[in-house]
């Protein structure tokens, strides 16, 4: 397998999930704000500012490990952390799909799993 497609995925899902987790960090009481509203009729509603917290975690490994997947391709051929970054990507995403279906938010959604599709590409190549 080329490594180009590789890499040009884990620096897609490293620019998603680094931007994501750097808005959560920076924006974070309205993040929580606008997600109380969104979960205000689910089960996650009196636990928004958990929920954000375990993806802003889920989001910040995504994106390190996606980064050094891309670092470690260019510079040796490895695949160990591309694979792993990917990995969690799609468990990330698996996460994000939960809530927006909780949320009844099909649309966000069907978004996310756009997002699903390249993921899974990406950890079927590296594995």
């Amino acid at each position: 397998m080329n490594n180009t497609a590789s890499i040009l995925v884990l620096v897609f899902f490293a620019v998603t999930f680094i931007q994501s987790a750097y808005d959560k960090v920076f924006s974070w009481q309205g993040n929580i704000d606008w997600l109380k509203g969104h979960f205000a009729q689910t089960i996650l509603k009196n636990n928004v500012p958990l929920a954000l917290f375990i993806i802003l975690i889920l989001e910040l490994i995504t994106g390190v490990l996606t980064l050094v997947g891309c670092v470690e391709l260019l510079i040796n051929g490895g695949k160990t952390f591309g694979f792993y970054g990917a990995v969690f990507s799609s468990i990330t995403l698996i996460f994000l799909l939960l809530g927006q279906r909780l949320a009844k938010d099909y649309d966000g959604a069907r978004t996310i799993a756009i997002y699903f599709i390249p993921s899974i590409i990406a950890v079927w190549w590296l594995s």
